[in-house]
């Protein structure tokens, strides 16, 4: 069974490890519940919520996280053999 969550990407923040590497953006996803958007009813009885984080330093891929606007995060099990 898959699990969708609704979250807000509350923040990117730009990191520099070594100065020889472009540098890397760890976006911050979180749960937000508005009582007035029926779809965030329905999610709040259905799925997680809490906070979601990762590392991207992919450009294009950083293009289309934009803080404030809301991502689906689609869950499944990855079927690893083990």
């Amino acid at each position: 069974m898959a699990i969708r969550a609704k979250f807000k990407l509350a923040e990117k923040i730009e990191s520099t490890f070594h100065p020889d590497y472009p540098p890397t953006v760890t976006v911050k996803f979180r749960a937000e519940y508005d009582e007035t958007i029926p779809e965030d009813q329905r999610f709040l009885k259905a799925t997680p919520w809490g906070e979601f984080s990762m590392t991207v330093d992919n450009p294009a891929a950083l293009e289309q996280l934009i803080p404030g606007k809301y991502y689906y995060f689609d869950i499944t099990r990855a079927d690893t053999g083990v």
